[in-house]
């Protein structure tokens, strides 16, 4: 059963919350370029640190990276992206509008009426297609001429092979081993499009495993298996991920095996792939070699040989994900005894923006007082939400429709006996605890590490 379209709600849920906004959108907007609100930027970080955290902190086999956005120009020649990072643009004579020439299932004129009501318009009048790179290109000093050219990266890997024997003489690193790299990458998109699915401006999450030749298969099933581990482990449904591999006309040229991990969105845009695993052989540290000049082999002392690695590439968009992981928890629910249902963002709690809702359910009686230094003194190590606004209910939706997966409640028996009431996200359950250990009790939550947001954890 198809899954349903949730991309708009998504879209108005994220500018109304302070997930994402439009770039520079009193000036109209920037097109395809997004920023991330209050929200948004915790959410992406927080994705972005369990990645890490899976990659290089809890292995000892993959080093850390941050290489600079912009590199030589030499670099983009010997990956091949000044000759052939391109795809096919067409022009409408008539609407002047631009258009992928193998994806024109949009090229409908705007400038020509429908001779039908409910047509989506006359089909444009095309040009002939031509070849758009897609890399943005600026100057380097204070001069504009040819010798001063240098490109935003489209990617981040190749960061990572030019520092290759840095990072593994540096580290002492011995082959297989890995660099992996959290950056912003830059592709002038022809259509981008679909909220911060594909957008001009995005950040990746990459890592390439440097390998001896030969043993390049059995760490690249090695990779999709632990990938696809990653995203079950966020909370992903499994009946939303699938691997699709490349045919033969889809595989770049110089790679052995590809497969992507997909997620399906729903409606129209269905699966689409989120992560990318590739067996890319010996292609860019031998490129690069032969572009600079400069030998990029590792030497293998027991056996006293050299030898260029081959990588296996594992590459994920963390915009995507973000994404994936907004439409895959967004529910609309029915409460039992209420009129009103609720919206719920049913985040992994260990990835959710906000850990904790803090309530006082009247503004008398010193549970204010109360509330506000149970807050501060949670907010010393989770991220919290102090709310003394609206009825409780009211307080306690607004917390579940940004993914919130516990509140704390501090009533009249709590100025009695010192016990607050924490309320499950997901199960709507309810229990008393000591508000001396809310935070040890917070703490356990989300070590456990699951999916969920339940009280039936603490039971």
């Amino acid at each position: 059963m198809p899954f349903p379209e949730t991309i708009e709600k998504i879209v108005s849920l994220a500018k109304r919350h302070g997930f994402v906004f439009q770039s520079s959108e009193i000036y109209g907007g920037a097109g395809s370029v997004w920023d991330y609100g209050p929200l948004g930027v915790e959410l992406k970080r927080n994705v972005k640190d369990r990645w890490w955290n899976a990659m290089v902190r809890t292995r000892d086999d993959i080093e850390g990276l941050d290489a600079a956005i912009l590199m030589h120009p030499r670099v983009w020649e010997a990956s091949g992206h000044v000759a052939g990072f391109t795809d096919p643009l067409v022009d409408c004579k008539t609407c002047k509008g631009r258009f992928r020439a193998d994806k024109l299932v949009d090229a409908q004129c705007h400038q020509k009426p429908s001779r039908h009501p409910g047509d989506p318009g006359t089909p444009c009048v095309l040009t002939e297609p031509r070849q758009f790179n897609l890399m943005f290109k600026t100057f380097m000093g204070p001069v504009e001429e040819s010798a001063a050219v240098v490109y935003l990266r489209p990617e981040t890997a190749q960061g990572i092979y030019v520092n290759f024997l840095n990072v593994q003489q540096s580290s002492r690193q011995k082959i297989p081993f890995g660099i992996a790299q959290v950056g912003k990458a830059f592709r002038n998109e022809i259509t981008p499009g679909n909220f911060i699915f594909r957008t001009r401006e995005f950040e990746q999450m990459e890592m390439q495993f440097f390998v001896e030749p030969g043993e390049d298969m059995k760490w690249f099933e090695y990779w999709k298996a632990q990938r696809m581990e990653w995203h079950e482990a966020l909370g992903l449904d499994p009946a939303r991920l699938e691997f699709h591999q490349h045919t033969k006309t889809e595989l770049a040229h110089y790679a052995r095996a590809a497969f992507d991990i997909q997620f399906d969105f729903g409606g129209a845009l269905g699966s689409q792939e989120i992560e990318g695993i590739h067996n890319r052989g010996d292609f860019d540290l031998t490129q690069h070699q032969t572009f600079s000049g400069k030998r990029l082999e590792y030497f293998d002392q027991p056996n006293n040989r050299r030898f260029v690695p081959y990588v296996v590439e594992t590459s994920v968009g963390a915009d995507r994900v973000t994404l994936a992981l907004l439409v895959n928890a967004y529910r609309e629910e029915t409460v039992a005894g209420e009129e009103e249902g609720r919206t719920v963002l049913a985040l992994h709690p260990a990835i959710a923006p906000i850990k904790a809702g803090v309530f006082a359910l009247v503004k008398k009686d010193g549970m204010p007082e109360f509330a506000h230094k149970l807050a501060d003194d949670l907010r010393r190590r989770f991220p919290v939400y102090y709310d003394e606004s609206g009825s409780i209910g009211r307080r306690y939706r607004r917390q579940d429709e940004v993914g919130t997966p516990y509140c704390f409640t501090i009533d009249g028996q709590t100025m009695t006996d010192s016990t607050v009431t924490i309320r499950g996200r997901d199960d709507l359950k309810q229990v008393r605890i000591a508000a001396d250990q809310v935070a040890s009790r917070l703490h356990e939550l989300l070590a456990k590490d699951r999916p969920h947001a339940r009280i039936e954890d603490l039971l």
